[in-house]
C-alpha cells in the first residue's frame, strides 16, 4: 500500500458520471455549442488578432492572480504591449506574466505539431517554465518533483513526496486512458470535463516544491487546445477561479473533505465557464455587428459621392459607436472629422443631415437627440409586447 492511500484515501483515479444532475449536462452541452460557434466565426484577421491579445491578456493575468501577482489586467496587457514600466523591486511580477504567456505558446506550438498527449515529462516541463527566472525556497527546483512536504496555507496537505512520481505517472495514464475516450461528436464535453478533472488532481498531488496551481492550469489550457476549443476560450476558466477566488478555494476544498467528489467542483467550473462563453460570444456578435452595420451603410451611400453625401456617411458611422442618443447641439463634436466637416456650416445644415439619415432608415428621432439605427439589420429581432394591446 501506497502512503497516499492512507494520506489521501479521495486521490483515485476514477471518475463516476452516471451521478450527474441534468443542469451539469446541459451547461456542458452549451460549452461545448458555444465554443464551436467561437471557433467558427468569421472575422477580420485585425478583430480576431484584438481578441487573442485580449485573452491571453487575461488568462495570463488571472493565472498569475491566483498565486498573488498584483498586475492588474490592464497592466499586463501594457506589458505584452511593452509599454508597462516597473521598478526593479517589482520586476518578477512582470517575469511571472512572461513565463506563463511562454507555457502558453509552447502548448500552442506542440497543438500544432499533433503533440497532444500528456506525459510527466511534460507536466515537469510546465511547471520548468512556471518558475523559470523566479527567486524560490530552498529545496524548490524548477520542473523537479519535490521530496518535501508542502500545503496550501493551513488547508491542505499535497501528497507524501515519495508517491509524487508515482501519482503524476498515474494522472498522465488516467487521462489518456478509456475514462476520458470521447463518444463521436462528444469530444468538447469529454476535453471540458478532463481539463477541469485534470486541474483538480494536479492540485490534490501538488507534486511541485511551488507553481502547482500555475501548472494546473496550464494542463487545463492544453486539454482544451488540443480538443480543437479555440485559444480564447481555453483561457477562460482561469478567469473564473480568479473572478471567483474565495469559491475557488472553498471548492478545492470541499472537494477533498467530500471524499473525492469530482461532481460540485465540476458544476462549479462548467458555469464559470459557460458564463465566460456567453460574454464571449457577445464581443464577438458587436465585432460582426459593427463591420455589417458599416457595410450597409456604404452599401446605401455607394452612388452617392457628393460633399453632403460624404459629410452624411461619416456622421452615421461616428453615430454608430454611440449608445445613447446624441443632442442635435453635440453632433459635430462627435469626432474630429464631423468638427472639421461642420466647422463653417451652420445647425440647419446638421438638422437637415439627420433628416435626410432618418428618411433613409438610418437614423431615429427620440426625445432628446438622434441615435443611429444599428438595430435595422439584426434579421432576426425576437418579438416582445410593447404595452398591454400589443400581441
Amino acid at each position: 500500500m501506497k502512503i497516499f492511500e492512507k494520506t489521501h484515501p479521495w486521490i483515485t483515479f476514477r471518475i463516476d458520471l452516471r451521478n450527474v444532475k441534468p443542469k451539469l449536462w446541459l451547461l456542458l452541452g452549451e460549452a461545448a455549442s458555444k465554443c464551436e460557434h467561437v471557433a467558427g466565426v468569421p472575422l477580420r484577421p485585425g478583430t480576431a488578432d484584438m481578441l487573442h491579445q485580449l485573452y491571453l491578456a487575461k488568462g495570463a493575468a488571472a493565472t498569475t492572480s491566483i498565486e498573488g501577482n498584483s498586475l492588474t489586467e490592464n497592466q499586463v496587457r501594457e506589458h505584452l504591449e511593452g509599454k508597462l514600466k516597473l521598478p526593479p523591486s517589482k520586476e518578477y511580477l512582470a517575469q511571472e506574466v512572461d513565463n506563463i504567456v511562454e507555457a502558453f505558446n509552447r502548448i500552442g506550438e506542440q497543438i500544432k505539431k499533433g503533440d497532444f498527449n500528456l506525459t510527466p515529462q511534460k507536466v515537469c516541463e510546465y511547471n520548468q517554465v512556471v518558475l523559470q527566472k523566479l527567486a524560490l525556497n530552498e529545496g524548490v527546483v524548477p520542473g523537479k518533483v519535490r521530496e518535501h512536504s508542502v500545503g496550501i496555507g493551513n488547508i491542505y496537505r499535497g501528497a507524501p513526496p515519495e508517491d509524487c512520481t508515482h501519482l503524476l505517472e498515474k494522472l498522465c495514464e488516467w487521462l489518456g486512458g478509456s475514462d476520458f475516450q470521447p463518444q463521436t461528436g462528444l469530444e468538447s464535453v469529454y476535453a471540458i470535463i478532463k481539463a477541469i478533472v485534470a486541474h483538480l488532481y494536479l492540485e490534490w498531488i501538488h507534486p511541485f516544491g511551488d507553481g502547482n496551481g500555475r501548472t494546473g492550469r496550464l494542463l487545463e489550457f492544453h486539454i482544451l487546445l488540443a480538443a480543437g476549443i479555440p485559444s480564447p476560450s481555453a483561457h477562460l476558466l482561469s478567469n473564473h477561479y480568479n473572478q471567483t477566488r474565495p469559491e475557488y478555494y472553498r471548492h478545492l476544498d470541499m472537494a477533498s473533505k467530500s471524499g473525492g467528489d469530482l461532481l460540485p467542483f465540476l458544476e462549479y467550473a462548467v458555469q464559470g465557464f459557460v458564463d465566460g462563453l456567453q460574454e464571449q460570444v457577445q464581443l464577438i456578435r458587436s465585432q460582426q455587428w459593427d463591420v455589417t452595420w458599416r457595410n450597409y451603410v456604404h452599401e446605401l451611400f455607394r452612388d452617392k459621392n457628393s460633399t453632403s453625401d460624404v459629410r452624411r456617411r461619416h456622421l452615421i458611422l461616428d453615430m454608430g459607436a454611440q449608445e445613447e442618443a446624441i443632442p442635435v447641439g453635440k453632433m459635430s463634436e462627435l469626432t474630429p472629422r464631423l468638427a472639421k466637416a461642420y466647422a463653417s456650416k451652420s445647425s440647419k445644415t446638421v438638422q437637415r443631415d439627420l433628416n435626410e439619415l432618418e428618411r433613409m432608415g438610418l437614423a431615429e428621432r427620440l426625445p432628446h437627440g438622434f441615435k443611429a439605427k444599428r438595430e435595422t439589420i439584426l434579421a432576426f429581432l425576437p418579438w416582445r409586447r410593447k404595452g398591454k394591446t400589443q400581441q
